[in-house]
């Protein structure tokens, strides 16, 4: 076990990390995944656990907290009559069976290649944000059928692949097909509960190498529990900053911000 000496300084690195998390997830309505694996792969990495392995513990931890926020999200929503149930029912299969095969990957890769992949999708994710329009459609309903069944998949795939929730590809995806932003908010909540619960359980039970103190399986417990605990604290913050400014100047920012770090991911898998 690390003394306390290893533990303090990587609470203090969590501590800043889920407060900055939970301020922009509240602010700008991201998930704190996008946020966290990057967040996490650097904090280890300064704290001197880098191994081959650190990415996997960087998104397995980011998926458990997802579990705790999305419930919570989902939950809160539900209050309101804001989630698509019809929607979460129907996807929810698919989307689980991709999270069961993105965690196959997962489990299989290092972490360069984990941050080429990273890093490629986050660098979609900031142009969405950055360039994206609320008019643009590609139809009028949510697909059903054959056209559900191949890409329910692909959202949990890829959102595990990156360690994230269901927003950043789950409200885009929704928005596109002509759902009520407030309505693809709530439900793609829904869509990290069935992401991020399965995956877990299954990288509860993943061997990692040279893993930072404190981790079971690939989630590390010190860094779950401070993120959660700050996220509870300081996303009401950024609700409340959401109301009292325009977010959308914000947003550009943070999409700047995410393609910096999507781009210097890339660097980092090629070794540059």
């Amino acid at each position: 076990m690390a003394g306390i000496a290893h533990f303090l300084p990587m609470l203090a690195l969590m501590l800043a990390i889920g407060a900055f998390a939970g301020v922009i997830s509240g602010l700008l309505g991201v998930g704190g995944g996008i946020i966290l694996v990057p967040a996490f792969f650097y904090a280890f990495t300064a704290l001197g656990y880098a191994s081959p392995d650190l990415m996997r513990v960087s998104i397995a931890t980011s998926l458990a907290t997802i579990i705790v926020t999305s419930v919570r999200s989902v939950l809160a929503h539900n209050r309101r009559g804001a989630v698509d149930w019809e929607i979460l029912s129907g996807w929810a299969p698919g989307i689980v069976v991709g999270a069961v095969c993105g965690v196959l990957v997962v489990s299989r890769l290092q972490t360069a290649a984990l941050q080429a992949i990273f890093g490629g999708l986050a660098l979609i994710v900031a142009l969405y944000l950055g360039f994206g329009r609320s008019q643009w459609r590609l139809g009028a309903a949510m697909p059903a059928g054959p056209a559900r069944l191949g890409v329910s998949p692909v959202v949990g795939f890829l959102s595990v692949l990156m360690g994230i929730g269901g927003g950043s590809f789950g409200v885009p995806l929704m928005s596109l097909y002509n759902t009520p932003i407030h309505r693809a908010v709530a439900t793609a909540a829904g869509f990290g509960v069935v992401i991020a619960v399965p995956s877990v359980l299954i990288l509860l039970f993943t061997h990692v190498a040279s893993a930072p103190p404190y981790t079971v399986g690939a989630v590390n417990l010190p860094a779950f529990a401070v993120i959660i605990a700050m996220t509870l604290i300081t996303t009401p913050l950024g609700v409340r900053l959401a109301h009292a400014m325009d977010p959308a100047p914000l947003k550009r920012v943070f999409a700047a911000f995410l393609a910096v770090v999507a781009v210097n991911m890339l660097r980092k898998a090629a070794g540059w």
